[in-house]
């Protein structure tokens, strides 16, 4: 399996109309057709702990579709008809990879965050209309429980909570622990809860219904965790399977082990990984509940990767960053690639990385209203840095210009709204909430993303900006507005403005700057104490306040964003460099048309190059030498 680039894309794509390829209706006749093809081969593992050596437990392709069947069974028992949702409140586990496939089967699957609030959890199940979730039993360590509790109390469209309890992944005499620590959940809600694998054990294998013959949603995906009404967006089983038979043509074979200790509430660990898995009979491994974020894993990462002899690593720059702080100490030499995406990767980390592990990273571009898939980096053609590759066959990617009230092509290297059209977009209803999707298609086909980018002259997508404002904290999205919202609800605040700060290993993480009303004061330390009480998304609070006497504002009076960034960006580069004791600044920050915000950097005495640039190169933000040369 191999991708070249814009040839490849072309030459597949001009092989047949994509409604001509020989693609399984739904996925459970994706999973049906891989099951018969392999029937003993490794699907899915997941071990509870990360210890190269801890116990894992596995199934094989006619388990998980046996198991699949089960699940599906059950939950059309419960009531769940094609357009009926489950919930899914669950971090990474075996039941959750066979929850969200026979979600799909009976009805509509709605994997939602784990880690968000309690209240957000239950805006996410009243929009959706959820009739059953699927969570954790109270377990050491973890919250989920409690707040799936408080949730269901508040969407009284739940009828049915089934519990996985991951005590039946320890040993003794650690399982014999559990039930004497177990965290209560304070008292019941109105649904009826139950266990999920004795229900489901109850189920026969085969479907007890007649699987979907056509085209229809198969799950929601929520685009980020912020207060208020989510966006939800709907996937097709169609784009599911367009995701899934772009892994299988391009990424996988049946031969292939890959690590992804990404969430499965994430559509590249869904929709990229399993789906591509489930298509090419590759098997997937999920380390720990928690992936990346549980305990020692990045400690036991490569001793993972050659434990399970594994040929391709799915990460974000964050993961890179954490795993660039630990020694290659285990025999890596299956691994083929890494994948990362959901964040830019600062191309000094994409360097140091490649030469410390030895691995060829790709990168890549995807987006939960897209399914998922757009471009990426060819493995055995041209990687460009920066970029995040060619898009991949049957995805029309355009560069257009809105300005003048009608969309306009954008040329070479002109940025532009980046808008994709491909069998995963769900054209003209991508959202759950009918609103949300007014203006979101030019010529009723392409998609906006919100991102700004463009195209080169080899076809390579550069993405430059975004045009939708969201601050991207490690690959999760938050809504400035959020942030907004809680300091204009302080007596003393009259304008907010929130944004994104560079960081090098989250990308940016959360800062606003605020204008106080005349004749009011409050201090930092008041404000920032204020978001804690009322910035309801941990991940949301800001990382770093700021009292302006008045904040940059357009003609209208509406707080100009360009601004605060171009700010943020040289205090934080400032800060790096002198903390670094290197003798440059950043004198000013440009809108570069190619690169978009660019640090200008000038010397103020001898400089090391090489430490700055390694230094600079950690940020995603790009940056030059400032043209004019100040005097130290």
């Amino acid at each position: 399996m191999s991708f070249g680039g814009v040839a490849d894309a072309k030459r597949i794509t001009e092989e047949m109309p994509w409604e001509a390829r020989d693609v399984p209706t739904t996925v459970y006749q994706m999973v049906g057709r891989t099951a018969a093809s392999y029937p003993n081969n490794k699907a899915v593992t997941f071990q509870l702990e990360s210890g190269p050596k801890d116990p894992a437990q596995t199934l094989t392709w006619t388990e998980l579709h046996a198991q699949m069947g089960q699940a599906a069974n059950l939950f059309r028992s419960l009531g769940i008809g094609e357009s009926d949702v489950v919930a899914l409140v669950l971090p990474n586990s075996l039941e959750t990879v066979v929850a969200t496939l026979g979600g799909m089967t009976a009805g509509i699957v709605n994997p939602i965050n784990p880690l968000l609030e309690a209240e957000q959890i239950s805006a996410i199940l009243r929009e959706t209309g959820a009739k059953v979730v699927v969570t954790l039993k109270a377990f050491p360590k973890t919250d989920v429980a409690q707040k799936v509790y408080e949730a269901v109390r508040h969407a009284t469209g739940v009828h049915t909570v089934l519990e996985i309890d991951l005590n039946r992944y320890l040993s003794p005499p650690k399982s014999w622990i559990v039930p004497f620590i177990r965290p209560k959940v304070p008292g019941r809600h109105h649904a009826d809860i139950k266990n999920f694998n004795q229900e489901m054990a109850k189920q026969p294998t085969e479907l007890t219904f007649a699987d979907s013959e056509t085209d229809r949603i198969g799950a929601y995906f929520h685009t980020g965790g912020t207060t208020g009404m989510p966006k939800v967006a709907r996937h097709l089983h169609s784009g599911l399977v367009y995701n899934a038979w772009i892994g299988a043509t391009l990424l996988f074979a049946e031969d292939d082990s890959i690590m992804c200790p990404l969430p499965m509430f994430h559509v590249f660990a869904s929709h990229v990984m399993l789906m591509g898995a489930c298509m090419s009979g590759a098997h997937v491994v999920f380390p720990t509940p928690a992936g990346y974020r549980g305990d020692g894993v990045f400690d036991n990462f490569w001793k993972l990767c050659e434990r399970y002899r594994t040929t391709f690593i799915v990460s974000v720059p964050t993961a890179i960053s954490a795993l660039m702080q630990r020694p290659v100490n285990a025999d890596v030499s299956s691994v083929k690639l890494c994948f990362s995406g959901s964040a830019p990767l600062p191309v000094e980390l994409y360097k140091r990385f490649e030469a410390a592990a030895g691995l060829t990273i790709l990168e890549g571009y995807g987006l939960t209203e897209a399914t998922c898939l757009v471009s990426c980096n060819p493995d055995q053609g041209e990687r460009k840095h920066g970029s995040v590759g060619v898009p991949f066959p049957y995805t029309d990617v355009r560069i257009l210009d809105n300005s003048s009230g009608e969309p306009r092509e954008c040329g070479v290297d002109e940025v532009g709204e980046i808008c994709v059209a491909n069998p995963g977009v769900f054209a003209g209803s991508t959202y759950t909430e009918e609103a949300k999707n007014r203006d979101l298609f030019h010529y009723d086909r392409y998609l906006r993303t919100g991102d700004l980018g463009r195209l080169d002259a080899d076809g390579y997508l550069f993405i430059t900006g975004r045009a939708k404002d969201l601050i991207i904290r490690g690959g999760h999205n938050i809504d400035p507005a959020e942030i907004e919202e809680a300091l204009l609800s302080h007596s003393a605040v009259a304008f907010a403005g929130a944004i994104g700060q560079p960081d090098t290993r989250a990308g940016e993480l959360p800062c606003v700057y605020v204008e106080l009303v005349d004749g009011s004061s409050a201090t930092t330390e008041e404000l920032l104490a204020h978001c804690k009480v009322h910035v309801h998304e941990r991940a949301a609070i800001p990382k770093y306040l700021e009292v302006m006497d008045e904040l940059p504002k357009t003609a209208v009076g509406k707080v100009f964003k360009p601004e605060l960034r171009k700010m943020a960006i040289a205090r934080v580069f400032n800060a790096a460099l002198a903390e670094a004791g290197l003798p440059a600044e950043v004198v000013s920050v440009v809108d570069d048309k190619k690169r978009g915000l660019t640090a200008q950097v000038a010397r103020r005495g001898e400089v090391d190059e090489v430490a700055l640039r390694t230094l600079l190169g950690n940020f995603a933000n790009p940056w030059e030498w400032a043209e004019a040369v100040e005097p130290a």
